[in-house]
């Protein structure tokens, strides 16, 4: 692919994560993707289990927005670097919801093939998001 195929793949890629859109967010990724989330607890593969990481995010996080703050191309493989702002309204895995704002740095690590994303890895604080939505307390040091 190009850098120019690239750049319009993740320009569908921020769309539909500006819209909350799932399906069109997983026809982005490969049939047999694998994704690293931290909110999968590890390893997922697979455009469904892929789309359960996104609905989990978007219910706990109805408003939640993706802002780039870099992208870096190189050859098939990409890495996007932003943050996650949103509030936790509709209750993270199952938890009550707090009501609290959250902001998450995070980075996207990707590989692409054939128009597809294949391979992502997604490094954020999960620990950071649970201190931010109060699930877990922080004691002075």
């Amino acid at each position: 692919m190009t850098r120019e195929e690239i750049g319009a793949l993740l320009t569908r890629w921020q769309e539909a994560m500006a819209d909350h859109d799932v399906d069109a967010l997983v026809a982005i990724y490969a049939k047999d993707c694998v994704v690293e989330s931290p909110l999968a607890a590890g390893t997922v593969q697979g455009r469904e289990a892929n789309a359960q990481i996104h609905r989990a995010f978007f219910d706990a996080f109805p408003d939640i927005t993706f802002n780039l703050q870099e992208l870096l191309i190189d050859d098939d493989r990409v890495v996007q670097i932003g943050t996650l702002t949103g509030t936790d309204t509709g209750g993270l895995m199952g938890m009550v919801p707090s009501g609290k704002p959250v902001v998450i740095p995070i980075v996207y690590f990707s590989k692409v093939d054939n128009g597809e994303i294949v391979y992502e890895r997604r490094v954020y604080d999960f620990t950071g998001m649970l201190l931010q939505i109060g699930v877990l307390k922080a004691r002075p040091a």
